[in-house]
């Protein structure tokens, strides 16, 4: 019997003993995420991990940072328009998004990605473009704590100057520089709406000789960009 509550004694001990390093382990786990973020609030990043593993064969890839009040008003609105229509509103993860596309699944379309613009800054920025569960956790954690750290235009300056926009080409500045010979606050709504237009995969598809599929998507980013834009949407970010 004392044998008995010795083991269940020893048991429980070592129970707390695992549950206090858990709890010592995620604790450090999200200092080191805030203290690895955070600085992005005043210090724009230097390269990023998608830039890093980057295999097109340019050589450096092209990547030219571009301040916000330099941006121009298209180039925002269309990566709102094209890729996070409720960017404003959700914290990192749109939880109503998912659901309408997890319906949409059971009703027999295609499902289809919600991924947000902030889930997507995560990914390009730290992680790869993998897609397991665990890389998709993580992406959603990091997702989370760039809503605390970031405010909101601060999260879309820095997605706008590091997503991929072709082959070895990353953020607007290079690539308005590239396709358009311009600068991103010259490019009109058709032109930014282009380079959005190709965000779902842009290894495949391609600004300088846009599809079919490409030129109507660039058609309904326009639209909803003019709406954004009467809306008043930029000068409440």
């Amino acid at each position: 019997m004392r044998a008995s509550r010795k083991t269940k004694k020893r048991a429980v001990g070592v129970i707390r003993r695992y549950l206090k390093w858990a709890a010592i382990t995620v604790a450090l786990g999200i200092v080191a995420s805030i203290l690895l973020i955070l600085p992005l609030r005043w210090f724009d990043p230097v390269t990023s991990a998608f830039i890093l593993r980057d295999d097109s064969g340019r050589v450096p890839p092209m990547y030219q940072w571009v301040d916000w009040e330099r941006l121009g008003s298209s180039a925002p609105l269309a990566a709102v328009a094209a890729e996070d229509q409720r960017f404003a509103e959700h914290f990192g993860i749109d939880v109503q998004s998912i659901r309408k596309s997890i319906k949409a699944a059971e009703n027999g379309a295609r499902l289809r990605g919600a991924s947000t613009i902030t889930q997507q800054l995560a990914k390009n920025l730290f992680l790869s473009p993998s897609r397991n569960l665990f890389r998709k956790a993580v992406e959603a954690y990091l997702s989370v704590v760039i809503e605390v750290c970031l405010p909101k235009r601060r999260i879309l300056e820095i997605y706008l100057n590091i997503v991929e926009l072709g082959p070895g080409l990353y953020g607007i500045g290079a690539a308005s520089q590239h396709y358009f010979h311009k600068h991103p606050s010259q490019l009109n709504d058709a032109e930014a709406a282009l380079l959005a237009a190709v965000l779902p995969n842009p290894s495949r598809l391609n600004v300088a000789a846009p599809s079919p599929y490409v030129r109507d998507r660039q058609r309904w980013i326009v639209g909803q960009m003019q709406r954004l834009r009467r809306e008043g949407w930029l000068s409440g970010l």
